[in-house]
């Protein structure tokens, strides 16, 4: 089981030496993957009254793609979207951004996409909310061609390519393109098209529905369930045990990697989150692969 950390960057906010001591400090603690969570714009709830999401306009979030670029220069960890909201993104250059840090990463970029839930940041980007579930699938299957084929041609319901390629390709072909999913429609979706999944639980009840779910589809879409990955997540509170056990019951549930997440668990400052980290790290190196 691969170990990796969620970025806190909501937390480290806009300050760059925070991010790379972050990013350099992890590495350093044996950590295999840096997690980065995608919000291009935050709602005003001042505007959007009653709002309710999890985070506004206030709430600090980095590009993904930008950071990474930022991030290959200076770790040789895995850099994993988690998610990027694809269907707001136009496709072939979500494509050209991936293999781009494929690339300057000699092939650790794991590619990990979503639906999202903010129909304001759809709004702002100029994309249709409703119709997100489709085009996900539509995207996926034309990247991974972007990503393996010189030139292409290309006609569906929501893009089109007429005699072009991405130049130059990246180093894994295709690269991998993991699915959250946090609905039977999208463990199913998972199951037919991801080469991993993050599930949106803890292991239990609801983590084996999902996951029959996810491994059905997958064998009536002719996969082999048994090759797709899964990334649970834990959270750090101060309690070891909790720490230890959680990921043991990940690794039991047959989860390929985890990410531990240090963000609200009242951290102030960059060391803060390295020092608790350093814990964490100790807490899980028998559970190492």
């Amino acid at each position: 089981m691969r170990i990796g950390v969620v970025l806190p960057q909501t937390e480290l906010g806009a300050d760059v030496g925070a991010v790379r001591a972050y990013g350099q400090g992890v590495e350093d603690l044996g950590f295999r993957h840096v997690m980065v969570y995608d919000h291009v714009v935050g709602a005003d709830p001042a505007v959007h009254q009653g709002w309710r999401g999890p985070y506004d306009v206030d709430s600090t979030f980095h590009e993904p793609m930008v950071l990474f670029g930022y991030l290959a220069a200076l770790t040789s960890l895995e850099l994993v979207t988690s998610i990027i909201i694809l269907p707001q993104r136009q496709t072939v250059l979500a494509a050209k951004q991936a293999a781009e840090i494929d690339l300057l990463t000699g092939g650790r970029f794991r590619m990990g996409v979503g639906l999202g839930w903010n129909q304001v940041e759809y709004e702002a980007l100029g994309e249709d909310f409703t119709t997100r579930g489709r085009r996900i699938e539509e995207q996926v299957g034309l990247m991974r061609r972007l990503w393996t084929e010189r030139s292409l041609t290309f006609e569906g319901a929501f893009d089109r390519v007429t005699g072009a390629g991405l130049a130059p390709l990246p180093v894994r072909r295709p690269i991998p393109v993991w699915f959250g999913a946090q609905s039977p429609a999208a463990y199913r979706r998972a199951g037919r098209l991801a080469d991993g999944w993050f599930p949106q639980m803890s292991p239990g009840p609801e983590l084996d529905k999902a996951k029959a779910i996810v491994q059905d589809a997958a064998a009536s879409a002719g996969r082999d369930p048994a090759t797709l990955g899964m990334e649970g997540r834990v959270h750090w509170t101060g309690d070891e045990e909790e720490l230890d056990a959680l990921a043991r019951r990940w690794r039991e549930a047959g989860a390929t990697h985890i990410a531990v997440n240090t963000m609200q668990a009242g951290h102030r400052t960059v060391d803060d989150h390295l020092t608790a980290l350093e814990r964490a790290a100790e807490i899980l190196q028998p559970q190492k692969a």
